[in-house]
C-alpha cells in the first residue's frame, strides 16, 4: 500500500509543477489566473519549491545516471514508463509537463494532490497521492533529467 501511495504521489508531482514568485517583477505570470486561487505560472508549472521556470538539461550524463539510480529505488515500484501502474506511465512525461512541473510535483506531492487541479485530477484518476520520497532539489533535477533522456529515446 505504502509502495501505491508513492508512485500516485510521484505522479501528481509530475503532473503538477513550481510555485508562483514572490517578486514584484513576475509581471502576468506572477498574477492569479481569473477565478483561481493560482496564479498563472503556478496553475502550469504546479506549486512547491520551484518558481522559476527551468530548463533541466540532458547532456549531463552522470546526472541521467545518478536520476536512473533514485528512481529505480524511489519511483519505479509504482510508476513504469509505458505503461499505467499505480501511478501514470512516465516516460512521456516531460512532453506533457514543465520541467517545472515535474520537479514541484517530486518535491511537494502531498499539496499538488490536495491543492493543484492537475493534481486533483491525478489523484481522482489513480486514487493513491502520491507519498514525499524525502528526496533533495538536486536529486530531483537528476529525476527530471532521466525521464526527459527516457522520453527522448527512440
Amino acid at each position: 500500500m505504502k509502495f501505491l501511495s508513492t508512485l500516485s504521489l510521484i505522479s501528481l508531482l509530475l503532473i503538477t509543477g513550481c510555485g508562483s514568485s514572490d517578486n514584484d517583477e513576475a509581471s502576468s505570470a506572477a498574477k492569479q489566473a481569473p477565478g483561481s486561487e493560482f496564479t498563472a505560472f503556478e496553475l502550469e508549472h504546479g506549486i512547491g519549491p520551484i518558481t522559476e521556470e527551468i530548463t533541466i538539461s540532458t547532456d549531463d550524463l552522470e546526472k541521467i545516471e545518478k536520476g536512473r539510480l533514485i528512481f529505480d529505488s524511489k519511483c519505479a515500484s509504482c510508476h513504469q514508463m509505458t505503461e499505467r501502474f499505480v501511478g501514470p506511465a512516465l516516460g512521456d512525461v516531460s512532453e506533457r509537463r514543465s520541467d517545472a512541473f515535474i520537479m514541484n510535483m517530486i518535491l511537494n506531492p502531498s499539496d499538488m494532490a490536495r491543492k493543484h487541479p492537475e493534481g486533483l485530477k491525478l489523484l481522482a484518476e489513480y486514487m493513491t497521492p502520491m507519498p514525499f520520497q524525502n528526496v533533495t532539489e538536486e536529486d530531483a533535477r537528476a529525476i527530471t533529467a532521466y525521464l526527459k533522456h527516457v522520453a527522448e529515446q527512440p
